[in-house]
C-alpha cells in the first residue's frame, strides 16, 4: 500500500442550518486515482471546494503530505502541490493559448518586477524557459498548432485540455477534477480516460476525480468513495462500489 498524500479525516461543512457534508474521511495515495462519486446533492463539490481552498471547512482536518491545509486560501493550498479544474472551464478566454501557460507560471518563475522591468538576463531567461515549458504542454495536449489562437475560440475540449495542463504546468503532486467528462463526446471522454492514465503514468500526478460518467469512473478510478446526503457510503474497488447494495439504492432507489 503507498503512502497517503491527501489525507482528509471528519470533514464537515455547515451553511447556516444546512449540514452539506457530515464527518466524510478519505486519503488519496501516491499515484492513485481517487474517485469521488453520488446523486445530485451528495456534497461531492462541497468537499471538492473544502480541499481546494474555496471553503474553510466547519470542522474536520485536511493534510497533504505532513502539512495540514485545513482552511488554507485556495492560492496556499495550490502551494503545496494541489491543483484544480472546474465543472466550467475557467481559462482566460481573452488570451491566446500559449499565453494562459505563461500566466500560470508566474508564480514559479524566480525574477522579480525589476528585473522584468530592465529586462535582465535572469528574467529573459526565466522567459525563455516558460515558454519552453508552456510549448512543450501544448505538445502533450495535441494542441500546439492552436498555441496564438484565443482560448476562448477553442472547441470545448481543446479548452478542456488547456485547462488541464495550466494545471499540469505547475507541477502538482495532486491534480483535482471537477466533472471532467461533462460537454465531452463520446471519443473525447475515451481520451480524456487515456489521457488521466498518461499523467499519472508519466509524471507520477495522483488524480482526485469528481465525475458523473460511470464509464470513466470505473475504467480510470482505482478506489472510489460514494456519496449519499453529504455522508459516506462506502470507499472501495470499483468492482466493489458497482456491485454494492448501498450504492445501488442511492442512485436507483428501492
Amino acid at each position: 500500500m503507498s503512502e497517503a498524500l491527501l489525507t482528509v479525516s471528519g470533514l464537515t461543512m455547515r451553511f447556516g442550518g444546512l449540514l452539506a457534508v457530515d464527518q466524510v474521511e478519505f486519503e488519496v495515495r501516491k499515484n492513485e486515482v481517487f474517485a469521488i462519486i453520488g446523486p445530485n446533492g451528495a456534497g461531492k463539490t462541497t468537499v471538492f471546494n473544502c480541499v481546494g481552498g474555496f471553503y474553510k471547512p466547519t470542522t474536520g482536518a485536511i493534510v497533504m503530505g505532513n502539512k495540514p491545509i485545513t482552511g488554507l486560501p485556495s492560492h496556499k493550498v495550490a502551494r503545496h502541490g494541489l491543483v484544480r479544474t472546474f465543472q466550467n472551464v475557467r481559462l482566460f478566454k481573452n488570451l491566446t493559448v500559449l499565453e494562459n501557460l505563461l500566466v500560470a507560471q508566474h508564480t514559479h518563475m524566480e525574477t522579480g518586477l525589476l528585473q522584468g522591468l530592465l529586462k535582465l538576463p535572469s528574467f529573459r531567461h526565466s522567459e525563455a524557459n516558460a515558454k519552453k515549458q508552456a510549448v512543450q504542454w501544448l505538445d502533450f495536449m495535441g494542441i500546439r498548432e492552436y498555441a496564438n489562437r484565443e482560448a476562448g475560440n477553442l472547441a470545448y475540449g481543446h479548452q478542456r485540455r488547456l485547462e488541464i495542463a495550466r494545471c499540469m504546468i505547475t507541477q502538482p503532486r495532486l491534480l483535482m477534477l471537477d466533472e471532467p467528462a461533462a460537454g465531452l463526446n463520446p471519443q473525447e471522454k475515451r481520451e480524456l480516460q487515456a489521457l488521466i492514465d498518461q499523467l499519472r503514468r508519466e509524471y507520477g500526478v495522483a488524480v482526485l476525480l469528481i465525475e458523473h460518467d460511470m464509464s470513466l469512473v470505473m475504467g480510470v478510478s482505482d478506489r472510489i468513495l460514494v456519496m449519499e446526503h453529504g455522508k459516506p457510503i462506502i470507499t472501495g474497488l470499483p468492482q466493489e462500489v458497482r456491485t454494492d447494495p448501498r450504492v445501488i439504492k442511492a442512485y436507483l432507489g428501492e
